[in-house]
């Protein structure tokens, strides 16, 4: 029997809709689809056959709309059919309050049973309730219960996870029931196995009885994941988003690798307390060493991570990192303790912290920023070379800084504090503690005319021990203040300033010649200036908008004698394109070069005409001075030279894939570059990357760095595929990772990291050769090996290979990283 629909068959009684929680008339009222919305006109005898049905309104598991109640009308006159109403809205999880009000919908071949009491579904049948569907060859659905039974060949589907089977009793709403003889697939992780039974506990927790759990795809019914978790039972809870297993055996390659009483694994990227992957090392120094971390998620703001390690050469220590954030601040805090080191023979520690905070109240915005680093001994940056990059630096600051902005004004106070950790055989001078510094600055915005003001006061407590820098502690304050008009236009500008800067020392100790104060005032004129010539141009085959920026930069300050003043925070700038069109060879307050020259530059670009992106860069500059320069650090000789050196540049990024950067310092004098730099890298596609870099100091030091990471497989011609960046590019390839970094000068590796990762699909196994410098003649080595089981965890022997990749490796991407979050819609039934 069918019904007639414009010449075409339909089965009868397919569809069915329950509306909760409403109770439901004895016969329900017609609601239709916009397929059957077509047949207006069509046989009553159609219409009787779809009287007692309902069709969902708009998109299933959305908003539904009530169904509208049809137009009285006589019997010779068909029924009209009511409004329908859509939503364009695919709601990535239903809210809690709207669940109880979704309709259930069912259909299938045959459909008989007790309005609004049971329903008995036979033949390709379907329920649907929200983001849950269950198919089966039978469906028994009781309303009251609001329980559906399903038999022969079941599927579930539940917000794009999946369970199959043969039996499912299931109360649909609470999502409670149990499933016997289960394969499942978490939608997440891709993660997938078998049960016997699983119970539902609520819509967000499960127990699985007898399981397996793996993420590696079987090639054949006949094969063995390369790894599989056999757990006497799995807890699921998708609300936490976190899996635990109990009385488990981790299977690898078919053979048993690690009984496993109790762990737990993510079922997403989200955050989860418990026990991290363990690591174990071998070296000569710490002995055999095993690390546990556990890691607690304290709040969705907060979370810290504990580290007890023991060395059985050096002793046992404990670590922690404390992380938080909140709406005006955040930050995080990391302490080690190490109660007895036999290496030392005495107790070891850190602590670092770092804090930042921004409040607005009526009188402006305050700011708060915090950074503590301190060890417990000047041997602690070498013999700790896994800790943080910040702690293994002989100079260690406490540094706080209280801001203060409203308007046009701004106010700093900070104290700063050094930790010199001194080496006999390369012993440093230490920088001057800050204790305090207070400065204040006005810079108003609205000036007439097109000006350009501000206004800098600055006092400052400079403190170190005078036996290592040899000169007397001081208050030094100053004031800056200046002025600039400028004028600026499509085809150029050219900017005037005019700064005046006026400085007073007080000393703790009498100077050389027994003065105690010593001040200095000096004026410093500037013009900058510069064109933009524009014009079309084709260069192998491309079309580009190449310019031509001639610039010029003059300056001139007066000579004060400066030579008796002490040096509290003042070095030589860097030579190069950043420092060439400045005021001051010096950074810092206390010298201010008496220079009297003139800086001409000339670059040119090419331009890409429709985005803008920069193809190609090219520029020279060079300084003329008119005169000598006397002032000078202390040790330094008088700039006399009336040519500087010549400054060139270049940079291509001609495609996406490649680049090339440099820079060199040229003496015209001698025909030799004092200084270069050349760096260029290749970067064709995900997991293929090149990097080069060439460094000369003359007379100092000369390297050569290279960086890679790159498929092996690439040697015999196997490409692999295009999955994109955090998939990797298909399973059984191999890849070489490394950094080489050389140096000419001494003839010797300086760094080397060397390593190589296959992708086994669903694991990555890492191994990784490295040796770091860690002083002027000494270098820390270690082999690090690791695998790493997907979606379930890491197992490491020494430190992480994969954070060293990530550390040393320019341009180094993670094989498998979550770019995005999986919808439940990429699964959709």
């Amino acid at each position: 029997m069918g019904c007639c629909h414009g010449g075409v068959a339909f089965p009868v009684a397919a569809f069915v809709s329950f509306p909760l929680p409403l109770p439901a008339p004895r016969c329900k009222p017609l609601s239709v689809q916009p397929l059957v919305r077509l047949a207006q006109a069509r046989a009553q005898a159609c219409a009787l056959a779809l009287a007692c049905c309902a069709v969902p309104p708009g998109a299933p598991a959305q908003e539904p709309a009530p169904p509208t109640p049809l137009t009285p009308s006589t019997p010779s006159t068909a029924p009209v059919p009511p409004d329908l109403r859509t939503t364009p809205r695919l709601q990535e999880k239903i809210p809690q309050a709207l669940q109880p009000q979704l309709p259930v919908f069912v259909q299938g071949d045959r459909i008989s049973g007790q309005t609004d009491l049971h329903t008995l579904v036979e033949g390709d049948a379907a329920l649907r309730r929200g983001d849950t569907v269950i198919r089966a060859d039978q469906l028994d659905y009781r309303r009251p219960e609001d329980l559906a039974r399903a038999r022969g060949r079941v599927r579930l589907n539940r917000a794009g996870n999946l369970y199959e089977g043969q039996t499912l009793q299931l109360q649909v709403e609470t999502f409670q029931g149990f499933f016997d003889d289960v394969r499942y697939r978490f939608l997440a992780t891709q993660a997938h196995g078998t049960a016997t039974r699983v119970d539902f506990l609520d819509r967000d927790r499960s127990v699985v009885h007898n399981a397996t759990y793996t993420t590696c795809e079987r090639r054949d019914l006949a094969s063995q994941p390369d790894w599989l978790l056999r757990a006497a039972t799995l807890h699921i809870d998708d609300a936490q988003q976190v899996g635990s297993a109990d009385d488990a055996v981790l299977e690898f390659k078919g053979w048993p690798l690690l009984p496993i009483p109790h762990i737990s694994f993510p079922l997403s990227d989200k955050r989860k307390s418990g026990l991290l992957p363990p690591t174990v090392g071998l070296d000569r120094r710490d002995g055999l060493s095993y690390s546990q971390p556990y890691y607690w998620n304290i709040a969705p703001n907060r979370d810290a991570t504990l580290n007890a390690a023991l060395m059985t050469e050096r002793g046992a220590s404990l670590g922690l990192e404390w992380r938080y954030l909140e709406p005006s601040y955040q930050g995080q805090i990391n302490t080690d303790l190490m109660p007895y080191d036999r290496l030392r023979q005495r107790s070891r520690w850190s602590l670092s912290g770092q804090h930042q905070g921004r409040w607005d109240t009526g009188i402006g915005a305050l700011g708060l920023s915090l950074g503590l680093y301190r060890v417990s001994d000047d041997n602690y940056w070498r013999d700790f070379s896994r800790v943080a990059t910040s702690l293994r630096q002989r100079l260690l600051p406490a540094d706080a800084v209280l801001s203060w902005a409203r308007n046009d004004m701004s106010a700093t106070l900070r104290t700063l504090q050094w930790q010199t950790l001194q080496d006999v055989t390369a012993p440093i001078v230490p920088p001057y503690d800050r204790m305090p510094q207070l400065q204040w600055r006005y810079a108003p915005t609205r000036l007439g005319g097109g000006l350009d003001a501000s206004l800098e006061l600055d006092a400052t407590r400079f403190e170190a021990a005078r036996a290592l820098t040899g000169q007397p502690n001081a208050n030094r304050s100053y004031a800056l203040a200046q002025i600039s008009r400028p004028f600026l236009a499509p085809q150029g500008f050219i900017t005037p300033r005019l700064q005046w800067h006026a400085t007073r020392y007080q000393f703790d100790a009498p100077l050389v010649d027994g003065a105690r104060t010593a001040s200095r005032a000096l004026p410093t004129f500037s013009l900058d200036s510069g064109l933009v010539f524009e014009r079309g141009a084709a260069y192998l085959g491309r079309n580009f908008l190449q310019t031509l920026e001639p610039r010029a930069f003059y300056t001139y300050t007066p000579y004060r004698d400066q030579s008796r003043l002490p040096v509290y925070d003042t070095a030589a700038n860097d030579f190069n394109f950043a420092t060439v069109y400045t005021e001051n060879a010096f950074g810092g307050n206390d010298r201010l070069a008496d220079n009297h020259l003139l800086t001409l530059g000339l670059s040119t670009r090419l331009l890409a005409p429709d985005t803008g992106a920069e193809a190609a860069r090219l520029g020279i500059a060079q300084r003329l001075r008119f005169s000598d320069q006397k002032v000078t650090l202390p040790g330094d000789p008088q700039v006399s030279e009336r040519l500087s050196d010549l400054l060139l540049g270049a940079g291509i990024s001609w495609t996406p894939g490649w680049g090339l950067d440099s820079t060199v310092q040229y003496n015209p004098k001698t025909r030799r570059s004092i200084r270069t730099t050349l760096g260029a890298h290749y970067s064709p596609g995900s997991y293929r990357t090149v990097s080069a870099a060439y460094r000369l100091q003359r007379g100092t030091s000369e390297q050569i760095d290279v960086g890679w990471q790159w498929p092996l497989n690439d040697l015999w011609g196997d490409k692999g595929l295009n999955l994109g960046p955090g998939r990797g590019q298909g399973g059984g390839r191999w890849y070489s990772v490394g950094r080489l970094n050389y140096s000419l000068h001494d003839r010797r590796l300086v760094d080397t990291v060397a390593g190589l990762e296959y992708d086994g699909c669903c694991w990555i196994g890492r191994v990784l050769i490295e040796r770091l410098q860690s002083g002027l003649t000494s270098a820390n080595a270690r082999l690090l090996f690791q695998i790493e089981f997907l979606g379930l965890s890491r197992l490491s022997l020494g430190a992480s290979p994969l954070d060293s990749f990530k550390q040393n490796v320019p341009g180094y991407r993670n094989l498998r990283e979550q770019m995005t979050t999986p919808s439940r819609f990429s699964n959709y039934d």
